[in-house]
């Protein structure tokens, strides 16, 4: 109980700056665009070893194979890149979203599974 109030209180006196001082609106907007970009960045960092340690697998991919799956991980960058286009406005545009990325998905595991078959 004690450590719950300790980190309420934490959030609250970090939120006071962002709440009360001018410009504290675009602090709080740089510091969400630096953690979405580390975490990005993580993404990235976490993709490159998953292509380091499957190199094999990827070079003995048919040609086919290995187009729908980089063609499905570009879909997922754009998709990412567009997100708040496509979910700001919600409606269409989310429908849209949700279906480029879950087809996606579904391209990447469909060869996933083709590699591991063989």
């Amino acid at each position: 109980m004690l450590r719950t109030l300790r980190n309420v209180a934490i959030i609250a006196v970090l939120a006071v700056p962002l709440a009360f001082v001018p410009g504290g609106g675009n602090a709080a907007q740089a510091v969400l665009v630096t953690l979405g970009m580390a975490f990005l960045a993580t993404i990235a960092a976490a993709a490159r070893q998953i292509h380091r340690e499957n190199r094999l697998t990827f070079d003995s991919l048919p040609d086919d194979q290995r187009a729908v799956l980089f063609g499905a991980i570009g879909v997922i960058v754009l998709m990412i890149a567009g997100a708040g286009k496509l979910l700001g406005g919600g409606g269409i545009g989310a429908v849209i979203w949700v279906t480029l990325v879950a087809c996606a998905v579904i391209a990447i595991v469909g060869v996933w599974m083709r590699a591991h078959t063989y």
